[in-house]
């Protein structure tokens, strides 16, 4: 691990523009992917921001019936918190098939939005990769891909957005806000806040340099059955070869929202209202243009049957 400095600011704003004055610095607060990519030599900040002491851990109740869920709650409290359990289980279900329980305790709101691609040739950094040295290629569109999209990639990259949680956000509709050194706001659809890879997939997010997390928001609850279904390549302690995050009513009418496939959780709103005719009509939509390789074309037949499952669940 490189050297670098560290500082602990008192406000929001103020680690904004700590950051945003400085190319090369970093917010950290549970750390459970950036230092791991630090000691890798993946990401090389040479300033860290720690904004754990800032206030945002706490979740409140919004005018319009929803939740304001603070940027440094913990996954844990999240997962367990009341109001998650009973309004939102889709999320709490999400949250809890994520990492260890160890790792859910460091781990924040904002930090698990963040978090990098799991790719194995961006973690190889004898490997060429685009999103961790634009322009130096994609090793894994030649190489072993099973884990990785199928759809939503480039020819630039072909990366899987590794995480749970903002599947289920992305099936409830949350927005995401943020401020800048500047002190100013912004709130961002969570349907836009994961970007696709393009040409740039060195860039994850819309996030402007310096912004900050402070909070996500989820509308108000949504009726219908909440599930998540995640497969997997062990019990636990595993990233999504396939999720589901679903809100489905008995006569199979829903939202629904793909993890494991995409460089971002993947959602088509246009294919939900075919939710009642089964799962292949949807599946058929959401994933048309899909562009597998051969080592992972499994993942659509196993996208259709994981839904499949869940409309079982939801009808039972």
């Amino acid at each position: 691990m490189k050297s670098f400095t560290y500082e602990r600011p008192t406000s929001p704003a103020e680690a904004a523009a700590a950051v945003a004055r400085n190319p090369d610095a970093k917010f950290i607060a549970g750390g459970t992917n950036l230092l791991d990519l630090m000691k890798l030599q993946i990401e090389t900040p040479s300033h860290l921001v720690d904004v754990n002491g800032l206030g945002l851990d706490t979740v409140e109740a919004t005018q319009d019936g929803g939740l304001r869920i603070g940027a440094l709650v913990r996954n844990t409290d999240l997962a367990a918190d009341a109001r998650v359990r009973k309004d939102y289980g889709v999320l709490s279900r999400a949250l809890l098939a994520g990492a260890s329980g160890q790792l859910r305790n460091k781990a924040t709101t904002a930090g698990n939005l963040l978090q990098r691609t799991r790719c194995p040739y961006f973690y190889d950094t004898a490997q060429a990769c685009n999103k961790r040295q634009p322009g130096s290629g994609c090793s894994a569109i030649d190489g072993v891909s099973r884990s990785l999209a199928v759809i939503g990639s480039s020819e630039a990259c072909i990366a899987t957005y590794p995480g749970d949680m903002a599947v289920a956000m992305r099936v409830l509709d949350a927005t995401v806000e943020t401020v800048d050194g500047k002190g100013k706001g912004r709130t961002i659809a969570i349907a836009d806040f994961h970007r696709l890879p393009g040409d740039r997939p060195e860039v994850d997010t819309t996030l402007k340099p310096g912004e900050l997390i402070t909070a996500v928001t989820l509308p108000k609850p949504v009726a219908g059955t909440h599930i998540y279904r995640k497969v997997r390549d062990r019990a636990s302690y595993a990233y999504a070869l396939v999720s589901v995050a679903a809100i489905l009513n008995k006569d199979g009418s829903g939202h629904v929202a793909f993890g494991g496939v995409a460089p971002r959780p993947w959602r088509l709103e246009a294919a939900e209202a075919d939710l009642p005719r089964g799962a292949k009509a949807v599946t058929d939509k959401v994933f048309a243009g899909a562009k597998p390789t051969q080592d992972n074309a499994f993942k659509l037949k196993l996208a259709e049957r994981t839904l499949s499952a869940a409309l079982t669940q939801a009808r039972a």
